[in-house]
């Protein structure tokens, strides 16, 4: 773990090779099945996408291990499987209703949308016109004020602002090239501006928030009292079903809540093939802990956090940020383990970038062809969103601490007064939020000595659309091959971890006319097949064989050839021929020991 703070920086330094790299990358995926367009045939579906039989595999086994990792591996973690339609009220408490939005500009010639946060800066001229008419009668009172582009030429900004008045209008303009601009101004020279829209050059009108939840009805009526949303995270449900994981499943503080499944978002502008999507799926953790004055209660202190401590080992003196530390650290293994170690960058939120409640929050970063984006954020939230949910539904969320209790019990008043005033100290000395009046900080204290609290949370939240577009980026390498003619050829390779491949072996006959060798091949697929998602493949040659599976990330081949008959002797027979992706190294395999040696290789 790098915890320095290091700034986004783009993964490639050519913008035209990154976006060649992008646009092979989008290619492999729907040549070999890893990811469609959803609804293509019908013209698709924007910010949309399909796992085909390969991505769907690719998503399966990272979803696998991140589950693996974050519950079965572990004693102090449970799972959750909950509903994507939920009660309004738990959006409201949360926030999301009132806040969960994008600033959001419009174009003023199209109508189109754009987040205000992503218009790149733009130099030109700023061209208005008075209106517009047509031939036909047509005409459109209203100001036009568009971009010209450094570079461009006026004709073609003409008939492009044509073009795109006549597909707002739709056919009562007529024909786009019989639209006649008028009042032409040449205002004024812009450099950087972020006032034009990137594709249209239209003026944008001022930034209006933009909730980004998908809404939807309960119910035959279809009214108001009958709206609710498809959700936009799957935290908000851990929160709603704490109390009911914490009292069904005999555990204690400190432990977690982990849950994969399905979330929406109206992006405005969803971008970067799977990056940005309007459906996508996230696998999340709420891990909750005791608040540090129950920690220095029961411990006498707070462990502090320091350049090398160690975090192989949850203690019991473990504060907040020190179990926010821990779970970098976790995620940051996991991804090594996913073969993403390398390609990594951290972000520490700012005080200024934090939300008012949160204490600290952490973005794993990843190299991606179109830059360095966020694949997952840690955030330390403290209480606030069981306290949220306290408040609004009136049901407590306070769990009971007898540990807590009995160690209180044994603490002076001066004590006492001790920590109420260093949790006083600390709330006149926020800069964000308003500070808890005294009173209810006394209250507090009360409830906390009698050994009852709301824990606070530790959130480990990250996109399995993101991972998996991560991994084949990172994976995806091309090498030039020439032949003995001297004809050159491309070679594409996703060199995936052999944890996560879609395929784990590619089975192969070194001839299909040879029916001692299938035979003996499917007997080995068989064998293979039960424990391993495995290819059988006998069309082509054996190199074109290997080269197919190569370019789907399959880590192992095994070819049945002539050794394994024993044509060559005895010693040989009944072995196969291993050949490793990466190195090229091929070895020979009993067939009795093949499974053996492949389960530790791909786990």
């Amino acid at each position: 773990m790098r915890p320095n703070l290091i700034l986004p920086t783009s993964a490639m330094s050519d913008p035209k090779a990154s976006q060649a790299q992008m646009e092979k990358i989008v290619s492999l995926c729907k040549r070999r099945g890893f990811i469609y367009q959803s609804s293509e045939i019908y013209g698709g579906c924007g910010g949309v996408w399909d796992y085909g039989p390969l991505g769907a595999e690719l998503k399966r086994n990272l979803r696998t291990a991140w589950w693996n990792t974050m519950t079965r591996e572990r004693e102090d973690v449970l799972g959750l499987d909950a509903s994507i339609l939920m009660n309004p009220a738990i959006w409201k408490a949360s926030g999301h209703v009132d806040t969960f939005a994008d600033l959001m500009r419009e174009c003023s010639l199209t109508n189109k949308r754009v987040r205000a946060d992503h218009v790149e800066p733009q130099d030109g001229v700023v061209m208005k016109y008075s209106g517009a008419k047509a031939p036909n009668g047509w005409r459109w009172d209203r100001t036009i004020s568009a971009l010209l582009k450094n570079g461009e030429h006026i004709e073609s900004f003409r008939k492009r602002i044509r073009a795109l008045i006549a597909q707002n209008a739709g056919e009562s303009a007529g024909k786009p090239e019989e639209i006649e601009l008028l009042g032409e101004e040449k205002i004024d020279a812009v450099n950087g501006s972020v006032d034009f829209h990137p594709e249209t050059g239209g003026m944008l009108g001022e930034a209006r928030p933009f909730n980004l939840m998908l809404k939807t009805y309960l119910g035959p009526t279809a009214t108001e009292d009958d709206v609710t949303y498809l959700r936009p995270e799957t935290a908000q449900a851990i929160f709603a079903q704490f109390k009911n994981v914490f009292d069904s499943s005999r555990v204690k503080v400190p432990f977690g809540i982990g849950q994969i499944g399905k979330a929406f978002r109206n992006e405005v502008t969803p971008k970067n093939f799977t990056f940005r999507s309007r459906e996508f799926e996230q696998m999340e953790l709420e891990f909750f802990i005791k608040p540090d004055e129950a920690v220095e209660i029961i411990s006498g202190e707070v462990a502090k956090w320091h350049e090398g401590a160690d975090l192989s080992e949850p203690q019991p003196n473990w504060g907040w940020e020190l179990w926010h530390r821990y779970w970098v650290d976790q995620r940051t293994k996991f991804y090594q383990g996913i073969g993403l170690g390398d390609v990594l960058e951290y972000y520490w939120q700012t005080p200024a970038d934090l939300a008012h409640y949160a204490r600290a929050c952490v973005d794993i970063l990843c190299e991606f062809p179109f830059g360095t984006e966020e694949l997952e954020g840690i955030a330390a939230r403290g209480d606030f969103d069981l306290s949220a949910h306290q408040t609004a539904s009136t049901k407590s969320q306070e769990i009971f601490d007898e540990e807590l209790k009995t160690a209180a019990a044994k603490l002076t008043d001066e004590q006492k007064e001790s920590l109420i005033q260093k949790r006083l100290a600390a709330e006149a000395a926020k800069v964000k939020g308003e500070p808890m009046p005294e009173a209810a900080v006394r209250a507090w204290f009360e409830r906390l000595f009698k050994g009852s609290y709301v824990p606070h949370v530790i959130e480990p939240s990250a996109g399995l659309d993101r991972m998996a577009l991560a991994v084949i980026a990172k994976a995806f390498s091309e090498t030039e091959k020439v032949d003995e003619k001297g004809k050159k050829e491309v070679i594409t390779v996703l060199r995936l971890h052999p944890r996560v491949a879609p395929i784990k072996v590619g089975v192969f006959p070194l001839l299909k006319n040879k029916p001692e060798l299938v035979a003996k091949a499917r007997e080995v697929y068989a064998l293979l097949k039960k424990h391993l998602n495995c290819f059988y493949d006998e069309t082509a040659s054996i190199g074109r064989r290997y080269a197919r599976q190569d370019e789907v990330g399959t880590p192992f081949g095994v070819t049945i050839d002539f050794e394994t008959c024993g044509e060559k002797g005895p010693e040989l027979q009944d072995t196969v021929t291993l050949r490793h992706r990466d190195s090229g190294e091929q070895e020979r395999v009993k067939i009795s020991e093949l499974l053996g040696k492949l389960l530790p290789l791909v786990s």
